[in-house]
């Protein structure tokens, strides 16, 4: 792929999503896709695509969301997905049946040049909260969506509230030292846990008609493959494999044990299902 131009303020990201995060993430992605389903079913859900109407999938990573959502608007319509994670939009490529209307960019959202008033739809599973200007950014995605056109997307609401995430990274977190702590407007996976904020920048971005939902779930993190399969997933992708990146093989068995007890204790046959609380987000594009 070619490079693409990124805003200043996103490069961080782009080096770490293009790095160890992207390769982890493409190289588990069945998994993962696995423990959001329950996510993405209910994006799809609010976000009522319809056959003929043209999608821009905003971070859409491996591809999950950007496939189903151009099996649904087949025939007559089609998807864009954008990524800024060069291989985690491979894995997507390789995953998009030949015929699907789907095609993806390696793109930064806050500089890419939108086809203006192209979209009837934008969408996102967890890909707005990285942007180190986020009113910018989904004022230049809304330059793409047509008037009258739909936003929809979902974001994080507080650590604390997801102990998906919490529980294995409090285990972790007796035997290494912790993150650096973020404050809670830095880009990062709750970055849009506060909802105020989040209907602030969609209202400086120019859209209209702003809803911010709480919805609560329970995310399988065994997938239904038992107690190593969940141990393994907290092991290998987000803060949990973060926090102990780098730790001697001694720190990083006894991370592992506390994890599995604690996880044991949440088991429910062969699942190890555990809280999650999002916004689910939706507004539109005024027409003029």
């Amino acid at each position: 792929m070619s490079e693409a131009p990124i805003h200043a303020g996103n490069t961080a990201q782009a080096d770490y999503w293009n790095g160890v995060a992207g390769r982890r993430w493409r190289d588990r992605q069945d998994h993962q896709d696995e423990v959001l389903k329950p996510v993405s079913d209910q994006l799809i859900a609010t976000a009522d695509p319809k056959p003929g109407e043209r999608v821009i999938d905003v971070g859409c990573g491996c591809g999950a969301t950007t496939i189903e959502f151009a099996q649904r608007v087949a025939p007559g319509g089609e998807v864009l997905g954008l990524d800024i994670s060069e291989p985690m939009l491979a894995r997507a490529l390789e995953r998009a049946e030949p015929g699907l209307p789907a095609r993806f960019a390696l793109a930064d959202a806050t500089v890419h040049q939108m086809a203006p008033n192209w979209a009837d739809l934008v969408v996102s599973r967890f890909g707005v909260m990285f942007f180190a200007d986020p009113a910018l950014s989904l004022a230049n995605i809304r330059r793409g969506l047509r008037p009258g056109g739909r936003l929809a997307f979902v974001c994080w609401r507080e650590a604390r509230q997801n102990s998906w995430m919490i529980t294995p990274l409090r285990e972790a977190a007796k035997h290494a030292p912790p993150l650096p702590e973020m404050g809670p407007e830095e880009p990062g996976p709750f970055a849009f846990a506060d909802d105020a904020r989040v209907r602030r920048i969609l209202s400086e971005a120019g859209y209209a008609d702003i809803v911010v939902a709480p919805h609560d779930l329970d995310l399988d993190i065994a997938i239904g493959r038992g107690l190593d399969s969940a141990v393994e997933g907290a092991l290998a992708i987000g803060p949990t494999s973060r926090i102990l990146d780098g730790q001697s093989a001694a720190v990083r068995a006894a991370a592992a044990a506390d994890i599995r007890a604690a996880l044991a204790a949440r088991m429910v046959g062969d699942s190890v299902p555990l809280g999650a609380a999002i916004w689910i987000v939706t507004a539109v594009n005024p027409s003029p």
